[in-house]
């Protein structure tokens, strides 16, 4: 990751270009907001996937995530 990628042909911008400048837009155009938000909104997703991974078994989970030994 890291450097930017070119848009498919056709395209202005990425999908992910585009969602970024419209997360920097929401924060007031500042971009240490925009990440922040993002920061904290992957910690919530984390925070509940563990949840998640300790409520349900690795059996009704089809293999989906590893069983704890």
């Amino acid at each position: 990751m890291g450097k930017r990628r070119n848009a498919p042909a056709g395209e202005a911008m990425s999908e992910l270009e585009l969602v970024a400048q419209q997360a920097i837009a929401a924060a007031g155009g500042d971009a240490v907001i925009a990440l922040l938000n993002v920061l904290v909104r992957n910690a919530e997703l984390e925070r509940e996937l563990a949840l998640s991974r300790a409520a349900v078994s690795n059996g009704f989970s089809r293999g989906w995530h590893k069983a704890r030994p």
